[in-house]
């Protein structure tokens, strides 16, 4: 399994078996229901497995038990095994709502990110800073994946999920995409920020992440909708910073994406005023 929030490393050991907690509000809300119902589900099967194992060991044929042949109807007992489990699901239904509500409330946002997919590759706009850019596959990814390239992608850095153009945001802000596509759907999804959301032509999808304050670093995802015959090379990486770096960054953007200062037009050259002055000679009128 890849670990998308470091580098191309393969990672292995129990705790991949588990659901990653990531590094946003969302993802370790999303974390905490997750367990809150596998602990749920843990009890349920062994207290339902353990009635099993017991019923199979005590009553079994060679300790001269017998089997009851008569259907036996229990109204208490047909009463429980329904209300115990609508009760559990109701109780689990509370916190899983509010997550859901947690998810797409996009209340308080302090910065607005319009994506938008393309096969194949992703355009960022920073609407509150007033630039965009196009995000595709690195030139070196690019050139090992081809046919016969002689690359060997294992010495890629990164191979198939680094970009020429990466996003950044400030670390602790709530910041809110806006999500569509030009020509067919794509998704958009990083694993440690917990959220995949669909980008749709003509249809703009929301979505919020928030990456905590101290944890910094490169995120990776990819689209993951089939999007077309180069669905599996149109990666996505955020670079999460500081706010101040963050600032300097976008001052940096905004100039290198500046369109040229257009040249001023040559003025007219001055008159000379020792220069004979000229006489304008009016056409004679024809006189009929």
């Amino acid at each position: 399994m890849l670990n998308f929030a470091r580098p191309f490393v393969a990672d292995s050991g129990w705790h991949l078996l588990n659901m990653t907690e990531g590094v946003t509000d969302l993802s370790k809300k999303i974390y905490d229901l997750h367990m809150m119902v596998f602990w749920v589900c843990a009890v349920i099967a062994l207290i339902v497995y353990g009635v099993m194992v017991i019923a199979l060991v005590k009553f079994r044929r060679s300790n001269g038990a017998k089997a009851d042949t008569k259907m036996v109807h229990s109204t208490k007992a047909e009463i429980l095994w329904t209300a115990a489990p609508t009760i559990i699901l109701i109780a689990m239904a509370i916190p899983a709502a509010r997550v859901l509500i947690d998810i797409e409330d996009t209340r308080g946002t302090q910065m607005t990110l319009k994506v938008t997919g393309y096969q194949w590759k992703w355009q960022y706009e920073y609407l509150d800073e007033g630039f965009s850019f196009f995000s595709t596959l690195s030139p070196q990814s690019n050139e090992a994946r081809q046919l016969q390239s002689g690359i060997d992608p294992s010495g890629v850095k990164n191979y198939l999920l680094d970009v020429d153009n990466e996003v950044v945001v400030p670390t602790g802000t709530k910041v809110r995409l806006l999500l569509t596509a030009q020509d067919v759907i794509h998704a958009w999804w990083i694993p440690a920020f917990g959220m995949k959301k669909d980008a749709i032509p003509g249809f703009v999808n929301e979505m919020w992440f928030k990456v905590d304050t101290d944890k910094p670093g490169t995120y990776r995802g990819q689209c993951v909708e089939l999007c077309g015959r180069d669905h599996g090379f149109m990666p996505i990486v955020v670079r999460a910073v500081s706010m101040d770096e963050y600032k300097a960054w976008a001052a940096e953007r905004k100039v290198a994406l500046a369109p040229p200062a257009a040249e001023p037009e040559p003025a007219a050259p001055a008159a000379d005023p020792n220069a004979p002055a000229t006489a304008s000679v009016a056409a004679p009128v024809a006189r009929g």
